[in-house]
């Protein structure tokens, strides 16, 4: 599901609002929490989920081409852990194939 796909599903569950509206409101939450999150809180949506900031060490890798190993940095991440009723939701439907 797309951002686009999320806004046109709200505009049509909630007829009163326009599809202007519901793209608005779609990435109003989703600045809401990219914002929260690059300033390193937590997010927590009951049932659903939880976002949090992860760090990645800093490591040795390797430059495919030369062979040459090279350091990459630390990174700040984003991470998802799936709430016990998404998991169970999830669990509970078959897969649909894509035609």
């Amino acid at each position: 599901m797309t951002r686009s796909d999320l806004a046109a599903l709200l505009a049509e569950r909630f007829p009163q609002l326009t599809q202007r509206d519901t793209e608005f409101a779609v990435k109003t939450i989703l600045d809401a929490m990219s914002d929260a999150l690059s300033r390193g809180h937590r997010i927590e949506i009951r049932g659903f989920g939880s976002f949090q900031v992860n760090r990645r060490p800093p490591r040795m890798g390797r430059n495919p081409r030369s062979g040459e190993q090279v350091l990459i940095p630390e990174k700040l991440v984003p991470h998802f852990k799936p709430g016990k009723a998404l998991r169970e939701a999830v669990d509970a439907q078959p897969l649909k194939s894509e035609d």
